[in-house]
């Protein structure tokens, strides 16, 4: 049992630290009030390898394990949680189903994109019925000579505005599992961009509703097996999980942060509110949990690593650093006072970021169903 980083592992956490210190950090609140992302993210995080993390070098990637991966999505997330996901769905939920289940063909052709940043990346799986319950998707794909013809609505689609490729998962067969996966280019033609949505955080990524009207793609677009495409798009969770555990576990380490620099600064009562034992205790709960949330992390990311099967660790790590970084971003606006209710603050903005990581790549209620279905032998 080994719980030293490698020498790599250190250096991919120092140099994203330092750009997400120097580039993102910085002008963070501009781009949350404006609801814009730069246009420059995509290029640069391919540029500096944080699009492909673990795509071989063949495709274009870094050629790094899921640990570098996890400390990548972090440190981004330190510095702002919408460069975060961004990241974190290109590499998770766009590149590691295509690694996985693509043919040679479709590797070569998306991959070398993706990995470097010439193309971003998106996941449709979640549609406005169906949500916790995805095979209950109504979204359709139909063969029809060399082409299938897709029909319906996807929902939360994030990076969908921008991104080039599209994973679509659709029902091609009248039971309820008969779903398949597909590679769907942006743009196709009757594929449309509905609606842009207005979030409470990570307002520098893009968030969409995405119709299907008669859109068409050739037949050799289809990923993975037909009918299978529910066993991808489940497995594929697992390893987006790690990602969003990864980025909860930067976010508190943020709001750690802040809260004690702000602790030691502010003075009340004749002395730092940092030397006030109430104070005290939130802090050290904060650190316990942010230190046992990263090591669940990693954790789940080493397994992925191993190439075993990791459901369990993915969403034991994203259940805890989820919530653990809840109770920190609660706590770190506590200990803020008023000022941590103000918009000049980061705490305020970490507080609205960290909400979705308790919905998004699975819920919590949906992370305890699925750890107690492991610890129950089901």
């Amino acid at each position: 049992m080994d719980f030293a980083p490698s020498s790599t592992h250190e250096m991919i956490r120092k140099m994203v630290h330092e750009f997400a210190e120097r580039e993102l950090r910085p002008e963070c609140l501009k781009w949350d009030e404006e609801q814009t992302y730069p246009s420059w993210w995509v290029p640069k995080l391919g540029e500096l390898g944080l699009l492909g993390v673990f795509v071989p070098e063949t495709y274009g990637g870094a050629g790094l394990d899921a640990v570098s991966y996890a400390i990548a999505i972090e440190e981004l997330s330190w510095g702002d949680a919408s460069a975060g996901v961004l990241a974190a769905v290109n590499n998770g939920l766009a590149c590691d189903p295509i690694l996985r289940w693509g043919t040679e063909e479709q590797k070569a052709t998306y991959l070398p994109k993706l990995a470097p940043g010439e193309w971003l990346g998106a996941y449709a799986l979640t549609e406005p019925g169906s949500g916790s319950d995805a095979a209950a998707m109504r979204t359709t794909a139909k063969l029809e000579g060399d082409e299938w013809v897709l029909t319906g609505t996807k929902a939360f689609v994030t990076n969908a505005l921008h991104a080039r490729l599209l994973v679509v998962y659709a029902r091609t067969g009248p039971e309820k599992y008969d779903i398949s996966a597909f590679l769907v280019p942006k743009p196709t033609k009757g594929l449309t961009d509905l609606k842009k949505e207005n979030k409470m955080g990570i307002r520098a990524s893009d968030t969409m509703t995405l119709g299907f009207d008669d859109c068409r793609i050739p037949k050799e677009n289809l990923l993975g097996p037909q009918g299978k495409g529910f066993n991808v798009a489940l497995a594929t969770l697992d390893g987006g999980r790690i990602g969003i555990a990864a980025q909860s576990v930067g976010i508190a380490q943020a709001a750690y942060e802040e809260a004690m620099k702000f602790a030691k600064e502010r003075v009340a009562f004749g002395k730092p509110i940092a030397d006030l034992q109430a104070i005290q205790f939130k802090l050290a709960d904060m650190a316990t949990e942010i230190h046992a949330a990263r090591l669940l992390t990693y954790r789940a990311a080493w397994a992925k690593d191993q190439g075993v099967r990791h459901t369990q660790e993915s969403s034991v790590a994203k259940l805890f650093a989820s919530e653990a970084a809840h109770r920190a971003v609660n706590e770190a606006v506590q200990i803020h006072g008023g000022y941590g209710f103000i918009k000049d603050y980061l705490v305020e903005k970490l507080y609205r970021d960290q909400r979705v990581t308790e919905i998004y790549e699975g819920t919590s209620e949906v992370q305890r169903l699925v750890i107690a279905r492991g610890v129950l032998g089901k």
